[in-house]
């Protein structure tokens, strides 16, 4: 069989390969010419081939001399790459926290942007705490019920602690 969408599609992605996995049985032989042809990136290799194993199909990579990768020597070669994946998807989470860190040390604002004004947040408040009704708050600040019970909420929970 063969696929012409790119290796870096996600595994999903790539209808010919889901077809592919569907008429995999048990002792079947599947060759592919490099590894990456079993997913976008290490992790998704992996996750391809715990699939296959768990299925017990051998898959032989003709980039690796035709080695069966369900061998000793294969399933050395996949715990190497294994443990690569998961050094990649390590340092993927840490550059992504790093990042994060970064940004918000600059300044960066994440999250939804506030649907009320710096000083609208002290009038619902004090509305609430004069008794006026979450359905008149709404009207009179024209943002919704659902704001108007979280600024609630948060007040209360600031008054607990």
């Amino acid at each position: 069989m063969s696929e012409t969408v790119s290796g870096s599609s996600a595994i999903e992605q790539r209808p010919g390969f889901v077809r592919l996995m569907d008429k995999l049985e048990q002792d079947d032989a599947l060759i592919v010419t490099k590894l990456d042809r079993l997913g976008r990136n290490a992790i998704d290799v992996a996750t391809t081939m715990n699939r296959l194993e768990t299925t017990a199909v051998r898959v032989h990579c003709l980039a690796l001399g035709g080695v069966d990768l369900t061998s000793r020597a294969g399933k050395m070669t996949t715990g190497v790459i294994k443990a690569v994946a998961q050094f990649e998807r390590d340092l993927l989470i840490e550059r992504t926290q790093s990042g994060l860190k970064r940004a918000k040390a600059e300044g960066a604002v994440f999250g939804r942007p506030a649907t009320l004004d710096a000083d609208q947040p002290d009038a619902v408040r004090a509305g609430l705490a004069a008794g006026v009704s979450v359905a008149e708050l709404v009207r009179r600040h024209r943002t919704s019920r659902q704001t108007v019970m979280r600024d609630a909420t948060l007040a209360a929970a600031r008054k607990a602690a």
